[in-house]
């Protein structure tokens, strides 16, 4: 049975390709998420680049019948935009829920005028589908790029084998892969059946169908040494200059974004491999946004960007570098060896032969890190950084992020690979935090 589906703003923000989604299904715009995203069309940031993205997309799709009759899309569904002049009961229409009020309206016409077919409101905003569901109304959210998080591929599978068969791998440096359905660049640990104690680390070659040992380097990462397995995996993806994207997903304390940021600053000094490190991430504040800051706009941005400052100093060794007479990262970045830089000024760039690292990647949307990942040029490597779990943009979750959509997209591709890393070493009590509150 064929279903209608009324779209929030919030979704064509999310998503302008939401409009194609629907499948065979009867896709409906009410005329006042129209309105609203007029409003944004004009913006330099993401939500003004979807928006004209959703204008172009209604444009093109008018024809000759015009949406208001319904057109045709691709799928087979049909496309319509609506209005109404229904009014909501008292209780339910507050004045400062005018546009939300008016969408429901619509869904309640829908609904009436075609009461065999299932009418639903698809939103991300909560509170909207509280209400709808107050009316009567189903309403869900929108998951076209949903993947449950517990499902979330993880980079590293446990493979048992027998004694023999480890020492066999430590002694020739390689064992033969026991069935070819592997992930590109994912890990192995080697368990003894008998002994688990009795292990090694491993990766993938779907080349040469083998496990391979993993890289390791005798003195770490400009010092900095892996503390668990999943540390020296994510040390072996972000050292191999073969492969262009990483994904590093945990939660706070687990050295994401320190390891990153180290390989970066070992490849582009050491090795000579890079330009310079790029560090950027995004602006989302929990309260005020940038403007209520005084300053200039360096000095306004460094609120946001002091986490990273702080991952620099402390492979610089310099956390009290005042009192030590040590240098500051303030030397690098003069140097030119180190950038950082929100990702609002990344957009519309090409980045040739960079280590560019993204930290808190989980509140950035699919089509956002669609934009950061299509600026990488020539010899760039791009690392994207996050917790799933910890997430301030309200119309996102744990399932339907950018982090979350690059890594399962990317997880077949040869060039990326990605590690979930479990084991917070930051400190004790950063560890308990993490897992208790």
């Amino acid at each position: 049975m064929k279903k209608n589906f009324i779209l929030d703003t919030n979704v064509l923000l999310h998503d302008p390709g939401a409009i194609f989604a629907f499948e065979e299904n009867t896709v409906v715009i009410p005329i006042y998420v129209i309105e609203e995203i007029d409003r944004f069309k004009r913006d330099l940031n993401e939500l003004g680049r979807s928006a004209r993205e959703v204008s172009r997309s209604l444009d093109d799709l008018r024809g000759s019948h015009g949406l208001a009759s319904g057109v045709e899309l691709p799928s087979g569904g049909k496309l319509y935009v609506a209005f109404s002049a229904r009014q909501l009961p008292a209780e339910i229409a507050q004045a400062e829920h005018a546009v939300d009020n008016r969408i429901l309206a619509t869904a309640l016409d829908v609904k009436e005028k075609d009461p065999e077919a299932p009418c639903i409101l698809v939103t991300k905003d909560v509170n909207l589908r509280i209400r709808a569901d107050a009316l009567g109304l189903e309403a869900e959210d929108y998951d076209h790029d949903r993947v449950e998080i517990t499902e979330l591929y993880t980079g590293v599978v446990e493979m048992e084998v027998s004694g023999e068969d480890v020492d066999l791998f430590y002694s020739q440096g390689h064992l033969p892969l026991p069935d070819p359905y592997h992930a590109p660049n994912e890990f192995v640990h080697l368990k003894n059946a008998a002994n688990p104690s009795h292990s090694a680390l491993g990766k993938v070659s779907l080349e040469m169908e083998r496990v391979v040992p993993i890289t390791r380097l005798k003195d770490g990462v400009w010092g900095v040494r892996p503390r668990n397995k999943e540390q020296s995996f994510a040390v072996d993806l972000l050292m191999d200059d073969s492969i262009k994207l990483v994904t590093l997903v945990g939660k706070a304390g687990t050295g994401k974004t320190l390891l990153a940021i180290a390989a970066g600053m070992h490849k582009a000094t050491e090795e000579g491999i890079y330009q310079r490190v790029l560090v950027s991430r995004p602006i989302f504040p929990l309260g005020r946004d940038l403007g209520y800051l005084p300053g200039t706009v360096e000095e306004k941005l460094s609120p946001w960007m002091q986490p990273i400052f702080d991952n620099v100093e402390f492979l610089m060794g310099l956390s009290n570098d005042e009192k030590k007479g040590g240098r500051s990262y303030r030397e690098l970045i003069d140097l030119g060896i180190l950038q950082i830089e929100p990702l609002t000024y990344i957009r519309g760039r090409s980045i040739p032969a960079q280590f560019m690292v993204v930290d808190e990647a989980q509140n950035l949307t699919p089509h956002e890190v669609k934009t950061i990942v299509s600026r990488a040029g020539e010899g760039t490597k791009i690392v994207l950084t996050g917790d799933p779990y910890q997430i301030d943009n309200p119309y996102m979750d744990a399932t339907n992020n950018g982090l979350v959509h690059v890594v399962n997209r990317f997880r077949s591709e040869r060039i990326a690979g990605h590690v979930t890393m479990f084991k917070g070493e930051r400190s004790e009590l950063a560890e308990l935090a993490a897992n208790l509150l």
